[in-house]
């Protein structure tokens, strides 16, 4: 699902995405945006996260891996990336950046700025 052309902005660089029932349970929905695709993520608890769409080993699309608890697995060598960091299991080094999420009344926000801590990749 291409999010970009539904998205809404809003106050200070959110933007709306679309509902926690757009993005099915384990599953990713990816947003479009100028400075890269961003991967949103819901939980088989609906916890929803978001990550820049590039696995921190070789690029890989991480909205295509497997959900799986906190952590989703890269699609091209199964790295395992932590959805509320960012940062690759060990003993594998890297980091894909994180950008805020929030959810009102079922419907998902998006933060444009990534989090501090991992670098905008």
């Amino acid at each position: 699902m291409q999010v970009a052309g539904k998205a809404k902005t809003l106050a200070a660089g959110w933007i709306e995405v679309g509902t926690l029932e757009d993005i099915p349970r384990l599953g990713a929905r990816v947003v479009q945006t100028p400075d890269g695709d961003i991967a949103v993520f819901r939980t088989a608890d609906d916890q929803v996260f978001a990550l820049r769409d590039r696995c921190p080993h070789k690029g890989g699309p991480l909205s295509q891996g497997i959900v799986h608890g906190t952590r989703v697995a890269c699609p091209l060598h199964d790295w395992k990336v932590h959805l509320d960091s960012g940062l690759a299991v060990e003993p594998d080094e890297g980091c894909a950046a994180r950008f805020p999420v929030r959810i009102e009344g079922g419907t998902i926000y998006l933060s444009l700025a990534p989090e501090e801590g991992c670098p905008n990749k």
